[in-house]
């Protein structure tokens, strides 16, 4: 038999081949959503399934988690019992200039060949599908389901398909059916409308159950170092805690927690947003209420720490957005991994570059750091020798950059607990004190400055310092001689400032008096203790 007589016989073999009817394809379209950073956009999946010899090719800018879907949609078709069609089957993702990334479109690309291949009733161009497919035709969980149905109500989608676990987080988006799916029968099913599958609910917010947090009650002595906590949380502001081994300095940090105010709606959804692209939210947590807390190590590599990768991914500092960042033993991370949070410090936000394009994700966070005076930990303990040299202590403070330093407006010494302190019975003043105090200054913030996009005392812009930080005669005076007697920085004179606004509103006083300058230069003492 010739080649020709056999490619034709196996053409005639092949089902859904019409003899006599050359040219004629078989198409269908779906909607789905990408994600691009922490924003969404809409990806139309088209399938056409035509003549020619059996083959399936992925375009649009398919990565290749995009491309193996083509082996887990043809398994679960089967799997499922329906046919696979033995054609040439193009599907494409449009637009096609962005590239796709993740195994999210396995579900819209199944449906959309099923109803090209005139399997199944194809569902209304109203309708969004997201899912990753296992071989046996279950939906999987996917990541950054949130900003995507946020996304797909705001371009007038009405409804929306989803993997049935990622159902918390996108039953909080008001506006568009959510519908979660387990498997892809109960989807067909539903879409045929033979068995309809109740639409997720929209939780109520703040329903997350809050863990129980440690308290600053079981916190002996240290009441210098709360005071300054107190007031660091208060305004947001950074903090670096410095001390001997065992002096409570992580556990003092730990508690910070404890005293934050709930998230507002709005930070709540967005902070959700970067922990679902991340991957990291919580199993049945239809939003983040609580600041968000997160203590990497100190072997962290930088890119961890700001985020990154081939398509970049929110790191720790994203992570903390809205909440604190801490990190402990701060000496102890590598040089770059520390200068890399210079500039997203200041500006709220990080911009992660590479060749697909630019990324820029939130990260307005509280910073809090932790270290030793020295490699021993004893540099300045009022009982214990320390065993390092002069050079070997300026060598290891000296892994702290003066431009970080100066970005950590309150400096903390934390010195040892005398055992008076640790032995006594009365518990120290717990969380629940504090947080009404901190609460009630943030709300005075909030009313300051409703419009600007500020959320905090620490992020007062250098326009606005002038006008939110007045002073008293007497106070600019005591602000004047410090800034000449320590050789202030304009960054620290301004960090002053905003320091000593937050202890005027934990006063109820309207302008800053000396005492409150007094407290917060008092803040900014310690680098010239040990880094002079």
């Amino acid at each position: 038999m010739s080649l020709c007589v056999l490619i034709m016989t196996r053409f005639l073999e092949i089902p859904n081949y019409k003899s006599g009817q050359e040219g004629i394809a078989l198409f269908a379209k779906l909607m789905s959503m990408g994600l691009y950073g922490i924003n969404a956009f809409p990806v139309e999946v088209e399938v056409d399934i035509s003549q020619g010899m059996p083959m399936y090719e992925t375009v649009g800018l398919p990565d290749t988690a995009v491309k193996e879907s083509r082996d887990r949609v043809r398994a679960a078709i089967k799997n499922c019992g329906y046919d696979f069609p033995v054609n040439r089957i193009t599907v494409n993702l449009a637009p096609a200039d962005i590239r796709k990334v993740g195994s999210i479109y396995d579900l819209p690309v199944l449906m959309a060949i099923l109803s090209a291949h005139r399997q199944i009733t194809p569902p209304p161009q109203s309708c969004a599908f997201i899912g990753e497919l296992s071989l046996d035709g279950r939906v999987r969980k996917v990541d950054g389901v949130l900003p995507m149905t946020i996304e797909a109500k705001d371009i007038g989608l009405k409804t929306i398909f989803i993997p049935a676990e990622n159902a918390p987080e996108a039953s909080v988006v008001e506006g568009i059916e959510v519908i979660p799916v387990k498997t892809v029968d109960e989807l067909i099913l539903h879409t045929s409308g033979e068995r309809l599958i109740p639409a997720a609910k929209p939780d109520t917010y703040f329903t997350q159950t809050g863990e129980l947090l440690p308290d600053f009650a079981e916190v002996r002595g240290q009441k210098e170092a709360k005071r300054a906590l107190e007031v660091a949380t208060a305004g947001g502001h950074n903090v670096l805690l410095i001390g001997p081994p065992g002096s409570g300095k992580s556990m003092l940090a730990k508690r910070i927690p404890s005293i934050l105010p709930d998230l507002s709606f709005e930070e709540s959804i967005e902070t959700t947003k970067i922990h679902s692209i991340a991957g990291v939210l919580p199993s049945g947590v239809p939003l983040i209420s609580k600041p968000p807390f997160r203590s990497p190590h100190h072997n962290a590599s930088p890119t961890s720490i700001s985020g990154g990768g081939t398509v970049p991914r929110p790191g720790e500092i994203s992570l903390s957005h809205n909440g604190v960042l801490f990190l402990d033993e701060l000496p102890e991370f590598s040089k770059y991994a520390m200068e890399i949070l210079r500039q997203p410090l200041e500006d709220g936000q990080i911009t992660i570059s590479r060749a697909a394009g630019r990324i820029t994700y939130p990260c307005s966070v509280m910073l809090v750091a932790a270290m030793n005076p020295c490699k021993c930990g004893f540099f300045g303990h009022p009982t214990k020798a320390c065993s390092c040299s002069k050079n070997a202590v300026s060598q290891y403070l000296s892994r702290i950059s003066g431009p970080l330093l100066d970005r950590l407006d309150i400096h903390i010494e934390v010195p040892p607990v005398d055992y008076a302190s640790l032995s006594r019975k009365q518990d120290s003043e717990p969380s629940a004190e504090i947080r009404k105090r901190v609460t009630r200054v943030r709300q005075i913030q909030q009313e300051r400055f409703k419009g600007t996009g500020i959320a905090c005392n620490a992020r007062i812009t250098p326009a606005l310092i002038r006008t939110v930080c007045e002073m008293t005669e007497d106070a600019a005076k005591l602000l004047n001689t410090a800034f000449d007697t320590l050789g202030l920085s304009g960054r620290a004179f301004d960090r002053i400032l905003k320091v000593a606004r937050t202890i005027a509103d934990l006063e109820g006083e309207e302008k800053l008096a000396s005492s409150h300058i007094a407290e917060a230069i008092q803040y900014r003492s310690l680098d010239r203790k040990y880094w002079s």
